[in-house]
């Protein structure tokens, strides 16, 4: 029975997206339904067979080993923070040192992918690929493959020359895929609160699912002429490479400014979260911002193919994944609670949780537009704050449930 309402939840989420669509003559069915298989046999495959599976599992042990090789790091410069066991044994440490202090090391390593031009080929070809097979517009294919890897701001900030010279609505389009993206510099991170299996399975179902809710929301016909790529980077970085430890210290300084963000953004919405609990507790004591978000997201929990009893505990976690971010929520059932539950719980929980859809990171969308591209292109993009938030959530209500289906 759990089952069906999986499948029956995947058509709802699919429904509303084309009932908040934009203009729904223009959406492209046949794209549409092609992206749809791709994602129930990438699903299948990473859950169901073992190459699939042992495919994700060396992916999230690749992660798992870059976070251990830079606790050598964090053991040498901190020594009195961290006790780590290397070999597989318990580690004694924080949320700051186990997920985020890795980070110094590994976004320098994809750093250096992208400077010897290893990440942009990736990126390039894996784009052109989606986008035949798809048949979606080819700056679009190959956004949403670069955010894969790079992040959301970080891939809007170097697609600066493309935001000018693409028509409002092709923005608005990108503000919505960015709020489902990832970084694939702090998948690591991740893998160390969450499942790491379920975590990579995600990713690549995040990008089609991207492409196939704004296709819903926000359908936009592009011209053979339109359909081009203007460049990668900024006019002021065009025909000019900076020294290699010149680009090393950068990306050094870059991550830890990204540590100190992330830490910052936790420490204010969970002190915030806290603030407006103690706030509803004075009108009603029982009530809190996580139930109150957790009851509107509980039928979009429930249609993912649960009791009642999980489907209320999921959706708490959802609602608190909006309103503040998905650290918190990681570090919140990281370990024995998330191993404790069921594994479709376990599944779709981590799944929802791997993107960047909450409210804060549209205020980092609209932020990085209105450094890229005029008033008018950026009025439109916050004029649609609510198409973004929808879209993230929709996202990762698919993603989620392609998973779900699978896992039992």
């Amino acid at each position: 029975m759990y089952v069906l309402i999986n499948l029956v939840g995947l058509i709802i989420f699919l429904v509303i997206g084309f009932l908040f669509s934009k203009k729904k003559s223009d959406i492209r069915w046949r794209s549409i339904a092609i992206m749809l298989l791709i994602n129930l046999a990438l699903a299948w495959f990473f859950t169901s067979f073992a190459a699939g599976r042992d495919a994700v599992k060396a992916a999230a042990d690749g992660f798992n080993w870059l976070v251990e090789v830079s606790y050598q790091g964090i053991v040498f410069a901190l020594p009195n923070w961290v006790t780590p066991a290397f070999g597989g044994s318990a580690k004694s440490m924080n949320f700051v040192t186990s997920a985020l202090l890795p980070v110094l090391m590994i976004v320098p390593v994809f750093d250096i992918l992208t400077y010897f031009g290893v990440l942009p080929w990736i990126i390039k070809w894996v784009g052109r690929g989606l986008s035949y097979v798809t048949g979606q517009p080819r700056f679009e294919s190959f956004f949403a493959i670069e955010m894969m890897f790079l992040g959301n701001t970080e891939v809007l900030a170097i697609s600066g020359r493309q935001l000018r010279q693409m028509r409002a609505t092709r923005n608005v389009t990108l503000a919505m895929m960015s709020m489902s993206c990832v970084t694939a510099s702090i998948l690591g991170a991740y893998t160390q609160m969450v499942p790491g299996q379920f975590v990579l399975t995600a990713v690549p179902i995040n990008v089609i699912n991207a492409i196939i809710v704004t296709n819903l929301l926000n359908p936009v016909k592009v011209a053979p002429e339109e359909d081009i790529i203007a460049t990668v980077g900024s006019e002021e970085d065009e025909g000019k490479k900076e020294p290699f430890f010149s680009y090393l210290g950068d990306s050094i300084l870059g991550a830890g400014r990204l540590i100190l963000i992330i830490t910052a953004n936790v420490i204010a919405f969970v002190a915030l979260a806290a603030l407006a609990d103690k706030i509803l507790a004075l009108i009603w004591a029982p009530l809190s911002l996580e139930h109150i978000v957790g009851i509107i997201m509980f039928p979009f929990a429930w249609l993912l193919g649960f009791p009642v009893h999980d489907a209320w505990i999921l959706s708490q976690d959802m609602g608190l994944k909006l309103v503040t971010n998905e650290f918190v929520v990681m570090g919140k059932v990281a370990g024995n609670v998330i191993n404790g539950y069921t594994p479709h719980l376990r599944a779709v929980l981590t799944v929802f949780l791997t993107s960047f859809a909450n409210f804060g990171t549209t205020g980092m969308i609209i932020g990085a537009f209105k450094g890229l591209v005029d008033k008018e292109k950026n009025d439109l993009v916050a004029k649609n704050v609510g198409y973004m938030l929808l879209s993230g959530i929709l996202v990762s209500l698919l993603s989620a449930g392609f998973v779900g289906l699978f896992v039992w």
